[in-house]
């Protein structure tokens, strides 16, 4: 079970935006308090899910940058 995090960032005024797209896709998402950047957290059944996920996250119409902060794949799964 892959389990990441990302930093998340918008194109300019875009964040709420970007924030929308993000739960549409069943990512928990965590504004940040100080920065116009979103934490995103992913959590999902399988590698094959992952790459798929991962694919549509980087086609976000509102996403400028997307970076892996932290990565976790329990190896019971």
């Amino acid at each position: 079970m892959p389990i990441k995090s990302y930093l998340a960032l918008a194109y300019e005024n875009q964040l709420e935006a970007l924030r929308s797209e993000l739960l549409d896709l069943g990512c928990e998402v965590i504004p940040s308090e100080n920065k116009d950047v979103l934490v995103v957290v992913t959590d999902v059944p399988s590698q094959a899910e992952d790459e798929v996920l991962l694919e549509r996250l980087q086609g976000l119409e509102h996403i400028r940058h997307l970076t892996l902060v932290s990565a976790f794949e329990d190896e019971k799964s």
